[in-house]
């Protein structure tokens, strides 16, 4: 069983490019990992995207709530 790794993924070039590096350079795979916290249609293509480059699983953790409750309405 190959190790596994877990990518902070944004879906730009820099992560993008860094799934078929890990996979090539250290025999990895690749699980990635997005935050969602209100980017709307930023997020769209991003699973195809992800799995494309190689990336074994993309999950997209929405915390739009927590975000706000936690972080947005005290500041405010």
């Amino acid at each position: 069983m190959k190790e596994k790794v877990i990518l902070a993924y944004s879906g730009g070039l820099d992560t993008t490019a860094i799934i078929p590096w890990l996979k090539e350079t250290y025999d990895y795979d690749v699980v990635c990992c997005c935050i969602d916290c209100g980017q709307g249609k930023e997020l769209e293509g991003l699973e195809e995207r992800a799995q494309y480059s190689g990336a074994a699983k993309l999950y997209i953790e929405d915390i739009c709530d927590e975000f706000a409750e936690d972080y947005i309405i005290p500041c405010v």
